[in-house]
């Protein structure tokens, strides 16, 4: 006769599983690569990702902070969010061991991803914007680019650089609605027109002659030199067209640079060039400040194993870890001053000075040609400005798309901006 077990007499050793959301960035997919490496140093804590589209990451982590819904033991968070969560005690101040040598993390970094002093998000990359070309393409239409060019220069390069029959376009731009989107692209162009958010009485600034200038001038631009369907390319999709030679031009996040010079990734890795963000009356805020980060939401039952794992991915030895995988140029950057000091790293990656040198000049103190009363390059660090950057992308796409003009769509952001305010009690 055979044995009955009931169920309750069978024990199960679980491991301890974290659940992590990320964004579907070609970093963090190769975190997610090389994570059985933790799991195998750490038995007993397995790791389950769940990986979203930036948008949808946004979305969902502010939703399950917001309403303590306990879904993700670590966060893919950025600049924005860090400093505003941790002050409202949404977020565990990191603790880690000094091996971790968190000094060595850039200023620039660290000093974003803080409040009252207490870090609350571990920098996995760091990154600003620049101009990313073709050089060959440029010297064949008997052009240079000087390291800080106009916006007038860009737009003459891509002119120059675009052939329409032959699917080639001279300047590829972020156009996907979203505040840390397409927003994030506009903002920095609108700060060199000489534009801001807000006035110094915190109202809206959107309806101003500057960021009239700039938005028609990016729709034009795009229009007549870009690729079709524009307003739903974002950072994947642009880089898609890049590392395939159709864009002449890309001025995006710095970070890109380790995947367009990447020969397994880009047919036009030996091809690329590198300068500073373009400017118009200003350089003020012409390149943006961003880290994606890793955060602990407080009151997770897992802290230990999921500060655990932040340690691990945003250390040292996880950047050799990815040098020994995949060669130097490929290591996540934009973090740590040891790897821009690193000798194998200056070898590998043709991009380096332009990066460090983007992500020093970014003052988020600093961003504008006038003065304005809040912190931060391409957002403005108020916890209203994810709704308003979110309304005023949806207005900018649809006029990139030709449903409205810039006019009908400055003057539809100043008035969703002017309501979040109000709302919110500014004035």
């Amino acid at each position: 006769m055979g044995m009955i077990l009931s169920l309750s007499a069978i024990s199960f050793t679980v491991a301890d599983e974290i659940t992590i959301a990320t964004v579907n960035n070609g970093h963090m997919i190769e975190m997610q690569k090389l994570t059985p490496k933790f799991e195998e140093a750490n038995p007993g804590i397995t790791v389950k990702w769940v990986t979203l589209d930036e948008g949808t990451l946004r979305s969902r982590v502010t939703t399950d902070i917001t309403t303590k819904g306990g879904q993700f033991d670590v966060m893919t968070i950025g600049m924005y969010e860090a400093p505003i969560w941790g002050s409202r005690g949404w977020l565990e101040a990191l603790e880690f061991g000094a091996e971790y040598d968190v000094d060595d993390i850039l200023p620039a970094m660290r000093g974003g991803l803080s409040h009252d002093g207490n870090l609350y998000a571990a920098p996995f990359y760091g990154e600003s914007s620049m101009i990313m070309y073709r050089k060959d393409l440029l010297d064949a239409a008997g052009m240079t680019m000087p390291d800080n060019p106009s916006w007038g220069h860009v737009k003459d390069a891509a002119a120059a650089m675009t052939d329409r029959d032959a699917g080639q376009y001279g300047i590829c731009l972020r156009g996907k609605p979203g505040w840390g989107d397409n927003m994030a692209f506009l903002t920095t162009m609108a700060n060199s027109f000489g534009g801001k958010w807000f006035n110094e009485d915190w109202t809206p600034d959107l309806d101003s002659p500057a960021w009239n200038h700039a938005v028609n001038f990016y729709v034009d631009m795009l229009t007549a030199y870009g690729p079709p369907g524009s307003a739903g390319n974002s950072f994947n999709e642009i880089l898609a067209l890049t590392n395939e030679g159709k864009c002449g031009m890309w001025i995006d996040a710095t970070i890109a640079a380790s995947f367009v010079t990447n020969p397994s990734q880009s047919k036009v890795a030996d091809k690329m060039a590198f300068a500073q963000s373009p400017q118009a009356v200003t350089t003020r805020g012409a390149n943006w400040l961003w880290a994606w980060a890793l955060a602990v939401p407080s009151g997770t039952q897992k802290k230990a194993d999921a500060m655990k794992f932040m340690e691990w991915a945003t250390s040292k030895e996880y950047i050799e870890l990815v040098a020994e995988t995949n060669g130097w140029a490929a290591v996540p950057t934009g973090t740590r001053q040891s790897t821009y000091d690193n000798p194998k790293f200056k070898e590998a990656a043709t991009f380096d000075e332009a990066e460090l040198k983007a992500i020093l000049s970014a003052d988020p103190s600093n961003s504008t040609q006038d003065k304005t009363p809040y912190i931060g390059v391409q957002f403005a660090a108020i916890p209203e400005f994810q709704a308003i950057g979110t309304a005023v992308g949806q207005q900018m796409t649809a006029a990139l798309a030709g449903d409205i003009s810039v006019e009908e769509a400055l003057e539809n952001a100043q008035a969703a901006a002017d309501r979040e305010m109000r709302k919110a009690g500014y004035y």
